[in-house]
């Protein structure tokens, strides 16, 4: 049976807000559950854990609530010898343990009015809380989770989800949602933004969580960077013209805006490059939130990633006026979000694009992470509800043939960024599964589904029954089993730590 291991004190007020209800209906509750329903069969050839992060409230914010908000709280869903065993732990930041202690809100949430607040400074360092709840990865043993305001970097153990504490080694400036484990080197690349000179910085991190490498990246001001990538001997780093008005700063308020004039920027260096190795490239106007994938090609580094056709939308109509300006800056639909290449001459200077599937829009891109860095073939896409920040499918790529496969989790059934399992002994780049949670909203249920990755189409090969419904959620990862192992020089520096 289920276990409730706990149930944590919430202060929510009721209300409308399309974002905490339906699916998005936040949880409280912590269960521990290895004895589930099973439809179908686990794979045996699997092993590993998949791990969500989720935007979930505890408390209201002082101010007008974003989805982005929420406290962290992950679900995970262990997966080894054909068994499987689920976990959900509220990710215990510095400001969930203020908040519980106050018994309510301290903070005001991306978009309530900075000078409301009692914390000065800009994003997770002041006004908006680090609630460490955007992305999720595995890195040097253990999970880490980040926030997309620059926050501190949350470890979490992969065997119990107990918060371990801060990255020892986070920059003052933080560390931003979306760093980048190379799982065939152990490093991880990441970067921050901020709004004080030089605005943006980049580093490495080496598999035994050592920061071996840190510069700063100029940049004209200001920016609202969210996502980077990687090739195997490059990174690319970003600078769209979407940022805050230096006007507005000076006055304590964060107000983005975006110049369809400007051109978009990237930024290519060496994996451990210094400032004066940093080659800029510019391309046509957009905002882009996820990349997928980079790879080296002749003298061109070569990237994948989903191209805002409409980056500051008109306000959604489908919603109720007070919340139609927030609807459409998260629904993919308002965005016109597409998959699009990018090519980056080292020697001439030159960019060429190419939109891959400009016909359908597509987002939180996942592949083979055992060859990230390397040419790709595949890519797998989340569909969204039009008018909605949920996901109602998949969509398989084929970049050789132009073909693709879809999977629909059916109506009022919405899933997760979905990663690639590789099979034990895989073979082929597509040798393996796709894993997802999905809430469903007809039997008021959540569960796991996992697909063959070759054949999307023909639906679950099993689907693992959730002991309680959860809150939609956003970014994953699937990480195997040898990848939850720390290496000895790590390890001695977590004993140390503790100490």
């Amino acid at each position: 049976m289920p276990k409730l291991v706990n149930k944590v004190k919430a202060t929510l007020s009721p209300s409308d807000h399309p974002y905490l209800n339906g699916a998005w209906t936040p949880n409280f509750e912590e269960y521990d559950a290895d004895d589930m329903e099973i439809i179908g069969t686990i794979p045996d050839d699997i092993d590993g854990i998949y791990v969500r992060n989720t935007e979930n409230p505890v408390h209201d914010s002082i101010g007008r609530y974003h989805p982005f908000d929420g406290d962290g709280m992950l679900h995970m869903m262990k997966i080894s010898g054909g068994k499987a065993e689920y976990k959900n732990r509220f990710i215990r930041t510095r400001g969930f343990e203020a908040e519980a202690e106050a018994g309510g809100p301290l903070w005001i949430g991306c978009m309530g009015n900075p000078n409301k607040s009692k914390r000065n400074g800009w994003g997770a360092h002041g006004h908006v809380k680090d609630s460490s709840s955007t992305d999720v990865v595995v890195h040097a043993g253990e999970i880490l989770s980040t926030f997309w305001q620059c926050g501190e970097g949350y470890r979490l153990d992969p065997k119990s989800l107990e918060t371990l504490g801060i990255q020892t080694w986070t920059p003052i400036d933080g560390i931003s949602a979306h760093p980048k484990v190379d799982v065939n080197t152990g490093e991880m690349m990441f970067f921050n933004y901020s709004t004080h000179t030089p605005f943006m910085h980049y580093g490495v991190v080496d598999a035994d969580n050592k920061l071996q490498h840190y510069i700063p990246v100029e940049l004209p001001g200001p920016r609202l960077p969210h996502d980077m990538c990687f090739s195997k001997n490059y990174s690319i780093l970003n600078d769209f013209p979407q940022f805050w008005l230096e006007e507005a700063i000076k006055q304590k308020l964060y107000i983005p805006v975006y110049d369809e004039t400007m051109p978009a920027r990237f930024a290519v260096l060496p994996r451990y490059g210094n400032p004066t190795d940093i080659k800029w490239f510019e391309a046509s106007s957009t905002y882009v939130l996820h990349f997928v994938n980079a790879y080296e090609e002749g003298d061109e580094v070569v990237m994948d990633g989903y191209f805002q056709n409409n980056p500051r939308p008109d306000p959604l109509q489908s919603m109720p006026e007070k919340y139609q300006m927030l609807g459409s800056n998260v629904d993919l639909h308002s965005l016109d979000t597409h998959l699009h290449r990018w090519r980056f001459n080292l020697a001439t200077g030159e960019t060429v694009e190419e939109k891959l599937y400009d016909d359908e829009i597509v987002e939180f891109g996942t592949m083979n992470q055992q060859i990230a860095g390397e040419k790709h073939r595949y890519i797998y896409s989340v569909v969204g509800e039009d008018g909605w920040f949920l996901f109602t499918g998949l969509i398989k790529h084929d970049l050789e043939t132009g073909e693709a496969q879809r999977y629909n989790f059916g109506e009022n059934r919405f899933g997760s960024e979905a990663p690639f399992i590789p099979r034990i002994g895989t073979v082929d780049e597509d040798d393996g599964y796709i894993i997802s949670f999905i809430t469903d909203m007809n039997l008021n249920r959540s569960e796991c589904v996992i697909l063959d990755a070759k054949n999307i189409e023909a639906g679950p090969v099993c689907q693992i029954i959730l002991p309680h419904r959860i809150c939609s959620g956003t970014h994953a990862v699937w990480a195997n089993a040898d990848e939850l192992v720390m290496s000895a020089g790590a390890e001695l520096d977590q004993l140390k730590a503790a100490e």
